[in-house]
């Protein structure tokens, strides 16, 4: 079989431990024992398991999430003594959870991409004036002006 065919291969995050991935998995059982249950007796007991079982699933992940965190802060804190800044950067950026997207270049009218900065604002100014500066239409539609009188109740409302 070549290579890269067949299922893909998934992979845990790395904070997330084993004893959680054993209480996702309990989850899934307990989910579809519901499926599989054939009387509403055996429905609802297999529904109170699996409600118990997302419980601690949940709160293992939080633990898990929480302890992750603490980890990276003090590999953060003991990377600048240690003179490494790259793992002091990366530690950071992943606390903050701040990750800057890749920039999308602009494309001239031809559809050929731009690439230079000044480029790319001229032809934003072009943009904006073609859509902001359009011709009067030559038809106007026939919009009938509403009656200035409309009959409007300017009394207290009542609660009868």
């Amino acid at each position: 079989m070549p290579e890269g065919s067949g299922p893909k291969k998934r992979y845990h995050k790395e904070r997330i431990s084993i004893k959680t991935l054993h209480k996702v998995q309990e989850r899934g059982n307990r989910k579809t024992a519901i499926k599989n249950s054939r009387t509403r007796a055996q429905k609802v007991k297999e529904k109170a398991g699996y409600t118990e079982a997302n419980k601690q699933k949940k709160k293992s992940i939080r633990d898990d999430r929480q302890k992750y965190m603490e980890e990276v802060a003090m590999i953060e804190e003991k990377a600048p003594r240690e003179r490494n800044m790259r793992q002091y950067y990366d530690k950071t950026k992943t606390l903050a959870k701040k990750y800057s997207k890749q920039e999308i270049p602009d494309k001239n009218k031809d559809g050929r991409t731009i690439t230079e900065i000044q480029q790319q604002r001229s032809r934003w100014v072009e943009y904006f004036e073609e859509l902001l500066n359009r011709p009067a239409l030559l038809n106007p539609s026939d919009i009938n002006v509403a009656p200035t009188d409309l009959p409007t109740d300017v009394t207290q409302p009542t609660i009868e």
